[in-house]
């Protein structure tokens, strides 16, 4: 593997176990507003992608009476107080992301609004291991466009092509490519086949460890 000068880390699925819990938060929604059984959303289709695109899709299939600034502050709301709760960080993330700054610039890049990265990042402090931080409101298009890892890149100063994303989807490993990055696939929420656009495919962060020790 090359030397990069920079890593940028996925979020949701990657830095904290919040893929069943977003799905907590947006059926807690769905039961309040009548929709327990009858969504018809299916969340695997939307790992990597905004909350926005979900509600979107709700909206358009269901034209619910609330507005969806409405259900999408709920949901957010629902789903701090689920990571407040269970501080869900994946067990070696703390130790890996503490280790990585010591050598390179780091950055977040997720499909999540700030608030809720916000959540996850004070869970330990992590925060303060971040130069920069990038959500999906502070790009005109989320995953699997590029923008997101683009700006992330741009804020660290560092060239795309020297850079290596960490995600664990397949929109977040097409933005990867997309962005002129080198992508590093986890096997947290989806199982290694439909991870193989990435360059490289790992199941554990022993194997990210490993692949990033020389940079």
């Amino acid at each position: 593997m090359k030397q990069f000068k920079a890593i940028i880390f996925d979020m949701d699925g990657v830095i904290v176990d919040s893929e069943p819990r977003h799905q907590q938060a947006f059926k807690a929604v769905f039961k309040e507003i009548g929709y327990e059984n009858s969504h018809g959303m299916i969340f695997e289709e939307y790992l990597g992608k905004s909350d926005m695109r979900l509600w979107e899709d709700f909206v358009e299939k269901h034209q619910p009476k609330q507005t969806l600034q409405k259900l999408l502050d709920r949901r957010q709301d629902h789903f701090i107080e689920i990571i407040d709760q269970e501080q869900p960080l994946f067990t070696e993330i703390p130790e890996l992301i503490e280790d990585l700054h010591r050598r390179l610039p780091l950055a977040v890049a997720s499909g999540s609004l700030h608030p809720v990265i916000t959540a996850v990042l004070r869970i330990e402090d992590i925060r303060r291991f971040f130069k920069a931080v990038i959500s999906s409101s502070d790009v005109s298009e989320g995953k699997p466009a590029p923008d997101i890892f683009l700006r992330a890149a741009e804020a660290l100063g560092i060239l795309p092509e020297d850079t290596c994303v960490i995600e664990d989807s397949e929109a977040g490993i097409e933005a990867g490519i997309r962005a002129g990055m080198t992508v590093i696939a986890i096997t947290n929420s989806l199982p290694r086949e439909r991870l193989s656009g990435a360059h490289y495919v790992v199941d554990n962060y022993a194997e990210i460890r490993t692949l990033l020790a020389h940079s």
